[in-house]
């Protein structure tokens, strides 16, 4: 396992650094605060590797879905409130969830549990299920006696994200599915559409138009050369897959998602929705604010604006307001500003941050209603390109053939 250099403070003020082993930075994160420690900063220390270890698997293992996490906090908010103990409110759990990654999880936490170690300190030890921002919230709630309502907060959020890929998905199912439709189509007209025209061309041995030509090439070229080009796209796909699993891959890659075109401010305005959300919750349940940016920040799910909300911690850890920490960063429009800046002067920072994300999460409705309308003119003047260049290429030397044999 690799060692991470930590620096914290203790339930005394007192700054506290070590360097320890430990399975991940989110996985440290959470046995300091299970400790009563607040961590600062925590940077991984690799010996003699100047750049970031990639293990690099070309499929993903299967990860719990939405649903059963928002089930299963849905579940433990009733039986926290109904005062069932944990381990046998999650034993319970583990039996009858429909998920065997999350099952498996669970049986590991109430293992943990059994051995004495604080519920957030075992959820934390399942990374590949529940998130830094999931453990936090248990943490708080373990802390404040209120596991119930943490729970029942995760439970909303859950949904609210649920809700908002699924509106994300159906705006682009059917942009989807015109373009997968384009690409058959391609395939098909290269594989046996010219290559059929191209012997009858053949056979009156005339010169072809230009397009006809291109074409018959393009055609020539994508049968002979076909295996090479299926090597070269997975060659290209692995490679941009171990590029993006690298520090400065996934960096560059989150940018450039928040600048594409059209969908850029959509996944820009749902990234900033979820940090305000997210950065809500932490503060509704008395989590200091530079330790809730530092665990909004691997909530977000993207490098970019995580790399954002932690310039936002280091102004707050300087003495700034989060309102001016959050104006440096040039992330939040005006508007967002002044709503940041009434939270903290009435002291109702939770509730302005609610409705920040209530004003993105409309801003990304509006934007997705208006995304095929965006889209579809683009995908249009796309297929008629593709039928003008067929068009000109087949029926051309198809006119003037017959155009000459009525000469004749």
């Amino acid at each position: 396992m690799p060692f991470y250099y930590y620096k914290g403070r203790n339930k005394a003020g007192e700054i506290v650094e070590n360097r320890v082993e430990s399975g991940s930075a989110d996985a440290l994160a959470s046995r300091l605060l299970a400790d009563g420690i607040t961590p600062i900063h925590i940077d991984e220390q690799i010996a003699a590797v100047p750049k970031r270890v990639v293990k690099f698997t070309l499929f993903k293992r299967g990860q719990t879905q939405l649903p059963d996490l928002i089930m299963f906090s849905r579940q433990m908010y009733s039986l926290t409130k109904a005062g069932v103990p944990i381990i046998r409110a999650i034993t319970s759990l583990a039996e009858t969830t429909q998920s065997e990654e999350l099952a498996e999880a669970l049986r590991h936490i109430v293992d943990d549990l059994s051995g004495g170690i604080e519920l957030a300190a075992a959820i934390g030890k399942q990374g590949h299920v529940f998130t830094p921002l999931y453990v936090s919230m248990v943490h708080v709630g373990e802390n404040t006696g209120r596991l119930d309502l943490a729970f029942e907060q995760l439970s909303s959020y859950l949904e609210l994200e649920m809700l908002t890929r699924q509106r994300i998905k159906e705006a682009l199912r059917y942009p989807s599915f015109v373009v997968v439709a384009m690409i058959a189509a391609l395939f098909v007209i290269n594989i046996f559409v010219i290559p059929a025209f191209s012997g009858m061309f053949a056979a009156f041995k005339a010169e072809l138009p230009l397009p006809t030509r291109i074409l018959i090439f393009v055609s020539d070229f994508f049968l002979a050369y076909w295996p090479y080009m299926a090597v070269a796209l997975i060659a290209a796909f692995v490679f941009f897959k171990q590029w993006k699993a690298t520090i400065h891959g996934e960096l560059r890659w989150d940018g450039w998602k928040i600048r594409f075109p059209i969908v850029g401010p959509i996944i820009h305005r749902a990234l900033l929705s979820r940090f305000a959300r997210s950065f809500s919750m932490c503060q509704r349940a008395g989590v200091p604010i530079s330790t809730s940016l530092a665990v909004v920040a691997n909530a977000v799910d993207n490098a970019k604006v995580a790399q954002q909300v932690r310039k936002m911690r280091e102004g707050v850890e300087r003495g700034e307001n989060i309102s001016r920490a959050a104006r440096n960063t040039g992330m939040f429009s005006p508007l967002v500003l002044q709503m940041l800046v009434v939270g903290e002067e009435t002291g109702q920072l939770d509730q302005l941050l609610d409705e920040v994300a209530d004003f993105y999460e409309r801003e990304v409705d509006y934007d997705l209603k208006k995304l095929s309308q965006n889209i579809e003119p683009i995908l249009i003047v796309a297929m008629g390109i593709m039928v003008l260049v067929l068009a000109l290429g087949i029926f051309l030397p198809m006119w003037e053939l017959a155009s000459a044999a009525r000469g004749n």
